[in-house]
Parts: C-alpha cells; sequence; structure tokens
C-alpha cells in the first residue's frame, strides 16, 4: 500500500487512472479543476516533505542519546518574520490559479443554449430554452434490482428514462432551481456541481468536448429517497442533436395530442388499473410502498386509507395539487390528466380498497377547469 502510495504520488498517469483520484473530464474547466486539484496536491506533498524532514532529522541529529542539549532562547525575530512571509507567499501562489479558475466555472456569459434544471424529490426537469421542449428524467433501475430480486444491472442506480441531451462544443448555460427541499445536481466529469434551492436560482456551464453519455447523482442529501435521483447527460455532434431536437418536438407533440384526445374517451377498468399500477409504481412506490402500507410516521399509508376509500374530489385535489408542507408533490403539470385518473383509480381499487370507482381523464380535467374558474371568480381584480 505503501509503494502504491509513493508511486501515485510521483506518476501523474496514475493519478489520472486511479479510482481514488479526481477525474479530468471532458470539458475545458474539468481539466483545469483537475490541474489545480493536482498543483495545490503537489505544494502539500512538497510542504509536508520539509516539515516532516526537518523533523526527523532534528528528531535523529539532536538526540539525547548523543549529548544534544537544547538551545536556550526565548524568540527570534527574524525567525518569526520568515516563518510568517513564507507561507503567506505560498498561500499567494495558489490563490492566484484558485482565483482564476473560480472566475472562469462561474463565466455564464455568452451562452449557446441555456436549460433549466429543477431539482423535485426525486426527479429531474429539464426544460430548453427557446425550443418547445421539457421533460422530467427519472430513476430507470428496475424495482426487482433495488429489492435484491433481480441482478444489478451494469448502471445500477444511474440510469434514467429520459437523459439530458446536449451538443458538443456549444457552451451551455444551466439556471438551477427546486421545486421543493435542497438538491444538488452534479455531473463529475463536467465539474458542474450546484444546489438547486427552492426559491432560488443558481447559475453554472459547461462546453463538452467529447461525444459520449456522461452520469452523475444528486449530490444532496435530499430525503429518503435521495439515492434514486440519477443524472444522465447525452452529449452528441451537432447534426445528432439537431436531428433530436426534430425528434423529441414530434414525441412531445404527439403526446400533447393524446393527452388531448384522452379528455373524451372512456377507459374500461383493466385499462385504467394497468396504466395506474405503471404510474404508481413509478411514481408513487418509493414513498408509500408497493404494497400501500407506506412508512409509518413517516410517508401514510394508501391501502385502506381514508383519501383512497373516501371523497373521490378529495383524492383527486390530493394527487393534482399535493399537500403544501408536506413530501406529496403536485402532479398537475408532471403526468397527464389520463395518467392521474389511471393512478386514482389504481389506488382506489388495488389491495384492500376495493371501492369499485372509475376515473376518467375528463374528470381529472373537469376538476382542473373548476379549481381555475374558482379563483378566477375569488380574483380581487374581479370584483372591480
Amino acid at each position: 500500500m505503501f509503494a502504491y502510495a509513493v508511486f501515485a504520488i510521483t506518476t501523474s498517469t496514475v493519478h489520472a487512472e486511479s479510482e481514488l483520484n479526481l477525474t479530468k473530464g471532458v470539458t475545458d474547466i474539468s481539466e483545469k479543476v483537475y490541474e489545480l486539484h493536482m498543483l495545490i496536491f503537489y505544494i502539500c506533498c512538497a510542504i509536508a516533505a520539509v516539515v516532516f524532514g526537518i523533523m526527523f532529522y532534528s528528531i535523529f541529529k539532536h538526540r539525547k542519546s548523543k549529548g544534544a542539549v537544547a538551545a536556550d532562547f526565548h524568540e527570534s525575530t527574524k525567525v518569526e518574520v520568515i516563518w510568517t512571509i513564507i507561507p503567506v507567499l505560498i498561500l499567494i501562489g495558489m490563490a492566484i490559479p484558485a482565483t482564476k479558475t473560480l472566475l472562469a466555472m462561474e463565466d455564464t456569459s455568452q451562452s449557446d443554449i441555456t436549460v433549466k434544471v429543477t431539482g423535485s424529490q426525486w426527479k429531474w426537469h429539464y426544460s430548453y430554452f427557446n425550443e418547445d421542449i421539457e421533460f422530467l428524467s427519472l430513476l430507470s433501475t428496475k424495482p426487482e434490482q433495488i429489492e435484491g430480486d433481480a441482478e444489478k444491472g451494469e448502471h445500477y442506480l444511474l440510469e434514467v428514462d429520459n437523459p439530458l441531451v446536449l451538443p458538443i462544443n456549444k457552451k451551455i448555460r444551466f439556471l438551477l432551481t427546486s421545486d421543493d427541499v435542497i438538491h444538488s445536481w452534479w455531473v463529475p466529469d463536467f465539474a458542474v456541481k450546484k444546489d438547486t434551492i427552492p426559491g432560488f436560482i443558481n447559475e453554472a456551464w459547461t462546453r463538452i468536448d467529447k461525444p459520449g453519455i456522461y452520469r452523475g447523482q444528486c449530490a444532496e442529501l435530499c430525503g429518503r429517497a435521495h439515492g434514486f435521483m440519477p443524472i444522465v447527460v447525452h452529449a452528441m455532434t451537432q447534426s445528432d442533436y439537431d436531428r433530436w431536437l426534430i425528434d423529441k418536438k414530434q414525441e412531445l407533440a404527439e403526446i400533447r395530442a393524446q393527452a388531448q384526445a384522452a379528455l373524451t374517451s372512456t377507459m374500461s377498468m383493466e385499462e385504467l388499473m394497468t396504466l395506474g399500477e405503471t404510474i404508481y409504481t413509478e411514481r408513487c412506490a418509493v414513498c408509500h410502498q408497493v404494497n400501500g402500507e407506506g412508512l409509518p410516521s413517516v410517508f401514510p399509508a394508501i391501502n385502506r386509507s381514508a383519501i383512497a376509500t373516501g371523497d373521490v374530489s378529495l383524492h383527486i385535489d390530493t394527487i393534482v395539487n399535493g399537500r403544501p408542507g408536506t413530501a406529496m408533490q403536485a402532479f398537475v403539470d408532471q403526468i397527464s390528466e389520463k395518467e392521474i385518473a389511471a393512478v386514482i383509480t389504481y389506488q382506489r381499487n388495488a389491495w384492500d380498497n376495493k371501492t369499485g370507482d372509475l376515473v376518467q381523464a375528463s374528470d381529472i380535467n373537469e376538476f382542473k377547469n373548476a379549481g381555475a374558474n374558482s379563483l378566477e371568480s375569488n380574483n380581487p381584480e374581479d370584483a372591480q
């Protein structure tokens, strides 16, 4: 182990490849951060070598067995000035490159693309400025792997259904915020790690040099499912990115058209239960558990609960608008009316909740419109 440590200190190649060291990444900033890290590391190693070298030499040279006698003096102005000036010069020498790197990391001006990143328990919401594109990115690792019932994949807990797609050789500006608690958007290969804070917007940027798939995670303890917030960025050439933009816009347009068509259609109990189970597993089970029993004193149970077996309108309101002051989010802007109707139907008929109630997308749309009309009627400006 000692031999490996010495070799790692003296050989930069080993540092670059060692899992114990920072990654050089795939951006100019990440390389600057790596170089700064190694510079400070080598300075610390040099200081340690000098200090410990003098200390061990003094212990050996002036040991009691050789008859050494301690010097009899109280202070030396010259020595005190020297051991004050030298550390100051070292700190200045370290501060100059560190300041340059930090300033470069914070310079988000003249960006080519702006992406808004919103953290939410426990998912990421990406919105592309000047493009009609926004989507949620959720963990796609199968529940069977998480529960230990299936073999874990190569990218266990580091795979998502909708990766963030970015072009290479373009300056990407990130605006980062949160819907609920503090999260942290961290992609090591970009040297980007920024907190997402409710009610506040942080900025960061990157310029990716190489196409590829880069992975990261939420780096802030944001709740029970903190480990289920991976980040996947797919960097591609400009031509591939342009094609992706066209395909993604078409995909989102089709999803919106399907959601609109669902408002006038009627689904059977079987269809609602099948879709509802899928949505519940993806969005609800992380808190309320697959069996609907929740976690006592942390997340309430849905099985046999008053909400899932009582007034349907209260159940709809809970899913659509969430519950302020709790971890229950508003899903009105996260999933379609059809999906909300399906998950409510599933919750009201799964496990021991055999209510027989069916909720259609039109019911959700009617509820939302009634809420909007209620807000308009209560607007003080309307009364003037």
